[in-house]
């Protein structure tokens, strides 16, 4: 698939300095930036489950351990 980004000054910019980062073309670092925010994205999701998990399932113990 091919796609054409219109890059303000700024963003080229941080782009080439990304590129020469991780020594890869332009094309490669901005797919390699991607997967790394979806990678993150995915690891908050999935501590925002945990903890909803754990405050909801062990309210009781939670409330025991913070009373100590």
């Amino acid at each position: 698939m091919e796609l054409y980004v219109n890059l303000s000054d700024e963003d080229a910019a941080m782009l080439d300095r990304l590129s020469e980062q991780l020594g890869l073309p332009h094309e490669q670092a901005l797919v390699e930036a991607m997967r790394r925010v979806e990678l993150k994205s995915i690891k908050t999701l999935r501590l925002a489950e945990a903890m909803d998990y754990v405050l909801t399932h062990d309210r009781e113990l939670l409330d025991k351990l913070s009373d100590s």
